[in-house]
């Protein structure tokens, strides 16, 4: 994988159909940074439930777009980035066995190397939320 940092950035409209998209320039993205398999699949994953939670949660209006960024760290990290317009920034919750989502959370925070969430900078509207992972 390379060592420099390096940094890539979408913009993705806040549909369903984003999620699959953004999975894809993510695949593409570690492919070229030679990013191992299982980082990736598990990049995949978390990038998936991050995107997932901005188009169904993000508030204002329809035509606000999801920012995704992915980046290698000057450790060796990747690191993702979910921008959206909503500024509440996100708790993990304790799904119940019969919940059919609340889940996403609980993932990031098992399988990330670190995580979490801020504001956006000045001039901006909403959040991000980040997750690292470091290559086995």
């Amino acid at each position: 994988m390379i060592t420099q940092p390096v940094d890539i950035e979408w913009m993705f409209p806040r549909h369903p159909r984003s999620v699959g998209h953004a999975r894809v320039q993510l695949l593409r993205q570690a492919y070229a940074w030679r990013v191992p398999d299982e980082t990736t699949e598990t990049a995949l994953l978390l990038l998936s439930e991050l995107v997932t939670n901005a188009c169904r949660h993000a508030r204002g209006p329809r035509d606000r777009l999801i920012g995704v960024r992915f980046a290698v760290t000057e450790c060796g990290a990747l690191r993702v980035e979910v921008a959206d317009a909503n500024p509440d920034l996100p708790e993990p919750r304790q799904a119940g066995p019969d919940d059919e989502g609340g889940r996403g959370l609980e993932l990031v925070e098992a399988l990330a190397a670190s995580w979490g969430a801020r504001p956006r900078g000045p001039g901006h509207v909403g959040k991000i939320v980040w997750f690292e992972l470091k290559p086995e």
